[in-house]
């Protein structure tokens, strides 16, 4: 057959197609008696009938027919529809699409299967829904995405459909991952103020080094390479070079794939001065009291973030007015000649506001007064941005949510008013933990948790905690109302028994404590808080070998079995920036005991005091004191099982965990009435993994000693005398906690010291 009566027999095809289709949908219209639907397997007739927009009883016509079709197919559960007239019968014939039974991987070794399923979940790839060839398209696009992220770029997706009975298939995704795409070369071009290895070293990526097996650093990630660029430019722009710019980003890459280089080109432009700031607009009368708010400097180099945090200063006290619209621009003023900038901020207030409503949004499982009760911003009150930033933080340091945002909207129809809205994430707030740890001075022990922190949604929290090292075992079950009044003084119950030895061998001496506690807590301003209770307690000195002697003329004095009415007084302030790696901040604690009934009747306290100072964005100064002292207020002496303990982490560092300390005539530690821990750290980076702060290394200087003068025992002078040490140690954010690494040397020691040159312990710091 020729082109010519080729294409006249398609073009009679066509043409009698289209016949067909006009005769079929062609009818005239008519009243349905009755609608069946044919081909269903597993799709319910009910969600066809809900579908279609006839009914028994409607007039049937054309414009009808064409809106079920698209209705059915809109549904996504078939691959062909049609609509037949019988009658006055209308039948709905359907094919189902196959649905999804299994989805399996095949060679993937860098995600675990959950996290592949669900992002192909997110395209709408799952098992038991139906089943498409655009779908499968888009789950194959996905999960190249997913090793593109992962900078495995070469790595090759096949997919396999089998299909099974009753109209399922099977998915077989076979993934040849290839090697990672690694950096091996990167390059600035234009600089001239500074050296290209001074800007490198700003970069989280880099092109490797012997800890990049553990950093991936030098795996590219567009993502990241954004972020060092971004982090370039706030290097200059914080230096004055206010006309900075990247002009272009080349990324190449093999034929492999695997090997990749950056050149980036940069424009550092002329170095400004700022000659002077003015202020413009409207301040309300408050010039004076804004311009305390200003942090860029006369004569100083062009400063974008001081710009920046001197315009969100200004545009937050505006909000404590009221004024929730205030716009403040920064118009810079530039002498290219003499290289100077003149800043002028220009303010205007716009309109004053009040909160009309509050609402709570994404709450699913967390009670609204829960939330409520944190808000500092009243509904039907002016607008205070200072007290809406508190209500945020104070609501995320709950812990319940992932995120949490204040969105504002206008009220339409009232200028002066607006709606507040506070997005919450939730977040899983129960945990249970089951391992094993291992430290140089507690030995091998076990432990569990199982802690809610926001039980059944009502924010109060309750924990159970058990450790069974040989020489620290732990039994605790608290429970805590964060909100036992409206006023916000929680309410803390404890209930433990502690079973304590110096040593790892189960036949020496142990001191078993049993109690209970009642604490609570008072927030005197929204960083301060003051702690206090009182509590039962039994101790019980269990006879063994190397019972020090202090200890036994204690029980032969006043028997093996002592007890305790102590009361409790504390305070907290914690203003650090992490609580696992802390860079900038402090935190300062004080605690008392005081037993004023029972056997036992003493005074205890401690102080600790922490500082973090940045040195740079790699280096951090640390600084930890620590002082501990005890005193007897009745007419027995000091109970010797309150003493303190001195050496090891958390103390003097290369002496013997508990070491430290007054001994009795027979040569054993006993402890001391008093304590004092200094300890100085310098924390770095770990060579070969960048600007990552979860593996650090550090240098420490520590001094410290345990004293006890109100002991009246044959105690060796010399063991009051201060001990010091100093050495490195690793500090590693591990999946099972914060693991702690040191070597220490001595600097002051005495004779009958117990040196331990290496020490680690899992869940401690300094």
């Amino acid at each position: 057959m020729n082109f010519k009566s080729f294409r006249s027999a398609t073009l009679m095809t066509l043409a009698g197609l289209l016949v067909c289709a006009q005769s079929a949908w062609a009818v005239d219209p008519f009243t349905v008696r009755d609608i069946r639907v044919e081909g269903l397997q597993r799709v319910e007739p009910g969600t066809v009938f809900v579908s279609i927009p006839v009914h028994v009883g409607d007039v049937y016509n054309d414009d009808k027919a064409a809106a079920s079709i698209r209705a059915l197919y809109a549904l996504g559960l078939f691959k062909d529809v049609r609509i037949e007239v019988n009658g006055d019968v209308l039948v709905v014939v359907v094919q189902e699409r196959p649905t999804v039974a299994t989805v399996e991987f095949v060679g993937t070794k860098e995600f675990d299967k959950d996290v592949l399923l669900k992002s192909l979940r997110d395209v709408g790839l799952a098992d038991g829904r139906p089943f498409d060839k655009a779908q499968l398209d888009r789950a194959e696009q996905e999960l190249k995405r997913q090793y593109i992220n992962r900078s495995l770029y070469a790595a090759q997706v096949v997919t396999t459909v089998t299909p099974i009975e009753r109209n399922r298939v099977n998915l077989t995704f076979t993934v040849t991952e290839g090697e990672p795409a690694k950096i091996s070369d990167i390059r600035i071009i234009g600089n001239k103020a500074f050296t290209e290895s001074a800007l490198r070293d700003l970069f989280d990526l880099d092109t490797g080094g012997w800890m990049s097996w553990y950093t991936k650093s030098n795996r590219y990630s567009r993502a990241k390479l954004n972020a060092d660029i971004e982090t370039l430019r706030s290097y200059y722009l914080t230096r004055g070079y206010l006309e900075f710019r990247v002009d272009s980003t080349q990324v190449t890459m093999d034929p492999n794939k695997t090997d990749i280089g950056i050149t980036i080109n940069i424009t550092e432009g002329a170095r400004f001065v700022v000659s002077s700031i003015k202020l413009a607009g409207n301040y309300l009368g408050k010039d004076d009291e804004f311009k305390t708010l200003v942090t860029i400097k006369p004569g100083a180099a062009y400063n974008a973030d001081d710009v920046a945090r001197t315009s969100k200063a200004f545009t937050d006290y505006f909000g404590n007015f009221g004024y929730a619209f205030a716009r403040v621009e920064s118009l810079p003023e530039v002498d290219r000649v003499n290289s100077r900038v003149a800043i002028t901020l220009q303010a205007n207030p716009s309109r004053r506001a009040y909160v009309r409503k509050i609402n709570v949004a994404g709450n699913t499982r967390t009670r609204d007064v829960v939330v409520r009760r944190e808000l500092r911003q009243m509904e039907a009150s002016w607008y205070d941005g200072d007290k809406i930033r508190r209500s945020r933080d104070r609501v995320d340091r709950l812990g319940y949510f992932s995120e949490v945002s204040v969105e504002t909207q206008e009220v339409p129809g009232a200028p002066d008013q607006v709606d507040l809205t506070l997005n919450v994430a939730e977040k899983p707030t129960g945990s249970l933990s089951l391992g094993a740890g291992y430290s140089s001075g507690d030995g091998l022990g076990l432990s569990f948790g199982l802690k809610q922190e926001n039980a059944f949604g009502s924010g109060n929290s309750l924990g159970i905690e058990v450790n069974t090292s040989k020489i620290n075992r732990v039994l605790v079950i608290s429970t805590t109302d964060p909100y036992f009044t409206e006023d916000g003084v929680s309410r803390t119950v404890d209930v433990y028994h502690r079973t304590s030895s110096p040593y790892q061998d189960q036949s020496y001496y142990k001191l078993i404590t049993s109690g209970a506690s009642l604490r609570f807590g008072v927030p005197f301003t929204e960083t301060d808080t003051v702690f206090f209770g009182a509590g039962l307690e039994k101790t019980t000195i269990e006879p063994g070998t190397l019972l020090p002697l202090s200890y036994q003329q204690y029980a032969n004095a006043y028997g093996y079995s002592s007890s305790a009415v102590p009361f409790t007084l504390g305070w907290a302030r914690d203003s650090r920036d992490s609580a696992l790696v802390p860079s900038n901040g402090k935190l300062q604690r004080v605690n008392a005991e005081w037993s004023l009934a029972g056997d036992a009747r003493y005074l205890r306290s401690t102080l600790q005091y922490q500082r973090y100072v940045p040195l740079s964005k790699k280096y951090t100064l640390a600084a930890n004191a620590e002082l501990g002292l005890g005193r007897a207020t009745g007419d027995r002496p000091y109970p010797v099982f309150k003493n303190f303990y001195g050496g090891g982490l958390g103390s003097v560092r290369g002496f013997e965990q508990g070491s430290l300390g007054p001994r009795d005539a027979g040569g054993t530690v006993v402890g001391g009435t008093g304590k004092l821990n200094v300890n100085f750290e310098v924390l770095a980076p770990f060579p070969g993994v960048g600007n990552d702060r979860t593996l650090r290394m550090y240098g420490f200087w520590d001094l410290g000693l345990v004293s006890g003068p109100d002991q009246g025992l044959a105690i060796n002078a010399d063991a009051n005398s201060l001990r010091s040490s100093a050495g490195v140690g690793i500090s590693w954010i591990s999946p099972v906690g914060p693991l702690r690494l040191a070597f220490a040397k001595p600097i002051r020691k005495f004779g009958n010291d117990r040196i331990q040159s290496m020490q680690f312990q899992i869940g401690t710091s300094f």
